[in-house]
């Protein structure tokens, strides 16, 4: 029928989209995890700063695999997916590496803001001087939580809903449903606890950076420093501030994303999974040219490949 041909059509458009962006954020994600790694082979050794990169790279390369597979076999190939324990062990994997992305990312900016901000309180320099523990019990911690919610999520797709799609009586459709939300209604709290801890970590340490930095721009410019070194304050400044934009949308998504996960077919699903899909993509990019070494070698790697075509 015309219906299904438009479902159809636009199935595949949304497929051909998300793939495209997943794979562009693949290659960038593969890129870090690679140039790191080939560092840790030469120095044996990484810092603080390359330890959480190389986890938020490798969770983001692995996050975007999984749903790729996942998308595609959602809707070319449901068949395939819709079975036990497929389903259940995707939905379980999607939900670690997600919620492993997340908490990286606020690994990242926590470091940050010890590592780079400059106060005179007790405590806060008492974070500077254990950095690489602290660093190294946030990354376990954000593990395990994430392993927490993946096996969580597990049990609750593992449990049987065929009596509740299955159920043609509008009155006990209704009693179904209501059972249902009752039953996954802790889960869902305790994920957007998790959600929203980790966007106040990030806000919270985002604001004390750029607090920081701003203070020390305002000193600069008092003692008449180098325009050189205010400039490169002002670039953190930004980075800092757009991925704070970056990350306030994508938490809003997540949280759009649990609202809509009960109703289905939803057209405003589309534009929250594109943006899902562009995020980890384009904030790995910010953090490429935000930092010196990488950013070298990709504009070594660019510069080959520019050269390799002109001369074909």
């Amino acid at each position: 029928s015309p219906q299904q041909s438009n479902v159809t059509s636009y199935r595949a458009t949304a497929l051909a989209i998300m793939m495209l962006q997943a794979f562009s954020a693949m290659w960038i994600n593969a890129f870090i995890v690679s140039v790191l790694c080939m560092g840790w082979v030469k120095k044996k050794t990484l810092n603080s700063n390359e330890k959480i990169l190389l986890f938020l790279g490798c969770s983001r390369f692995c996050y975007l695999c999984i749903s790729c597979v996942y998308s595609f076999l959602s809707i070319i190939y449901p068949k395939y997916l819709y079975v036990h324990p497929i389903l259940q062990l995707v939905a379980s994997i999607q939900a670690f590496l997600s919620y492993s992305n997340l908490w990286f990312s606020a690994c990242l900016y926590v470091f940050y803001c010890i590592k780079i901000a400059n106060f005179r309180n007790s405590f806060f320099i008492y974070l500077k001087v254990k950095i690489d523990r602290i660093v190294s019990l946030m990354l376990s911690g954000s593990v395990l939580f994430s392993l927490v919610i993946g096996i969580l999520v597990y049990d609750i797709s593992d449990k049987p809903h065929c009596n509740i799609r299955n159920s043609t009586e509008q009155g006990r459709f209704w009693k179904a449903s209501i059972k249902m939300d009752k039953r996954i209604f802790p889960f869902f709290f305790l994920i957007g606890c998790g959600y929203a801890v980790s966007f106040i970590a990030v806000t919270f340490s985002a604001l004390l950076l750029l607090f920081s930095l701003w203070r020390h721009k305002c000193n600069m410019q008092i003692n008449s420093m180098k325009d050189l070194s205010m400039d490169a304050h002002i670039r953190a400044m930004k980075s800092i501030l757009s991925f704070l934009i970056m990350y306030s949308i994508n938490f809003i998504s997540l949280i759009l994303e649990m609202v809509y996960a009960t109703k289905k077919e939803s057209p405003a699903m589309f534009p929250i999974v594109v943006f899902q899909y562009v995020f980890p993509g384009l904030h790995s990019l910010i953090l490429i040219f935000s930092n010196p070494r990488l950013e070298k070698k990709l504009l070594r790697i660019l510069s080959c490949v520019k050269i390799k075509v002109c001369m074909k």
